[in-house]
C-alpha cells in the first residue's frame, strides 16, 4: 500500500472506476472542477500501482472547508484507507488554519467520522424526479448573475470561485430574487446549488432546468429543514430515495457560520456542500 499522495488529472480516469464502482453520480467533469478548486486537497492511496482510495477537501476561505469523495474499492474496504486519508486532510486544513470542516456523511462513513471528532449537524437528503414526468409550466430566467452577497448569507462562507466553476455548466438568475445551476451526471441529472429569497423563485429556478433535462432523471440534494424546498420538490414530481447527515468539525473554537438554510433550495452536491 501506498503512502497518502496528492490527486493529479492523470488519476480521473482511475478516480472514475472508483465512482462507478460505488455507483455514485459524478462525471469526469466534477472530478476535473474538484482538482481545479483544489489542487493541493485532494489525496489518494494506491495499491498495487492502482488508485484505491480518495478524499477531497475544497476550501471556503478561511472560515469553511468540504470534505466530499470519500471512496474506497470494495475490495480494499476495511483496512483503514478512509481513516488514513480523512487525518491527511483533516491535518492539510489545520495547517490552513480553516476554522470549520464538514461533509455529508452516508451510513457506512458516519461512525468514523463521528471518531474524528465531527458531530451531526443536519438532516441532507436525495430527492429524484423519474424520466418522462409532464412539463410544468413556470416563469422565466435570466443568464446567470453572480450574486456573492446572497449567496454568503445562504451559504456562510464565499464560494465565489465554486460558483464561477459551476455557472460556466449550467446556470440562471432571477433579478434579486435567486439562482440556480445544474450539471449532468452519468446517472441523472444534478439540480443544484439553488439559493433564493423564496418559493417563487425557486419553482420557476427547478422548471428552467427541468425543462433543459425533459428525457433525463433529476437528482436534487436539499436540507429537509428548508420545509419550502421539500414541498416544492414533491410538488415538482420528486421524492425522496436517499437519506445523509451533515456533520461538522471545529477544534478552534470559532464561532458559527451563520448560514440561513432557508435561502438554500438545493446544495451543491455531497462534494461541495
Amino acid at each position: 500500500m501506498s503512502p497518502v499522495r496528492r490527486l493529479t488529472s492523470a488519476d480521473i480516469p482511475s478516480a472514475m472506476r472508483l465512482k462507478n464502482a460505488v455507483s455514485w453520480n459524478q462525471t469526469a467533469l466534477d472530478w476535473q472542477n474538484v482538482l481545479a478548486l483544489a489542487p493541493d486537497g485532494c489525496f489518494g492511496i494506491d495499491a498495487e500501482g492502482t488508485l484505491v482510495a480518495t478524499t477531497t477537501a475544497v476550501c471556503f476561505g478561511q472560515k469553511l472547508a468540504w470534505i466530499g469523495m470519500v471512496i474506497t474499492d470494495p475490495a480494499y474496504r476495511g483496512r483503514g484507507l478512509a481513516k488514513l486519508l480523512m487525518e491527511h486532510a483533516l491535518e492539510y486544513l489545520r495547517a490552513r488554519g480553516v476554522a470549520w470542516i464538514k461533509l455529508d456523511a452516508t451510513d457506512m462513513g458516519r461512525p468514523l467520522y463521528q471518531r474524528l471528532g465531527f458531530r451531526d449537524e443536519c438532516a441532507i437528503e436525495r430527492w429524484i424526479r423519474p424520466s418522462g414526468q409532464n412539463d410544468i409550466p413556470g416563469g422565466s430566467v435570466e443568464k446567470f448573475q453572480m450574486d456573492a452577497t446572497l449567496d454568503r448569507e445562504a451559504f456562510g462562507a464565499d464560494r465565489a470561485a465554486l460558483l464561477g466553476v459551476l455557472a460556466g455548466i449550467e446556470s440562471a438568475s432571477i433579478a434579486d430574487a435567486g439562482y440556480a445551476m445544474g450539471r449532468s451526471g452519468t446517472q441523472a441529472a444534478f439540480f443544484g446549488p439553488c439559493v433564493a429569497r423564496s418559493r417563487e423563485a425557486a419553482r420557476d429556478l427547478a422548471i428552467w432546468f427541468l425543462e433543459r433535462h425533459p428525457a433525463e432523471s433529476v437528482y436534487w440534494d436539499m436540507l429537509p429543514a428548508n420545509l419550502q424546498a421539500a414541498e416544492l420538490a414533491r410538488e415538482l414530481g420528486f421524492e425522496c430515495v436517499r437519506k445523509l447527515v451533515r456533520m461538522s468539525l471545529s477544534d478552534r473554537g470559532a464561532a458559527p457560520l451563520g448560514n440561513h438554510d432557508e435561502l438554500v433550495f438545493a446544495a451543491a452536491g455531497f462534494e461541495y456542500g
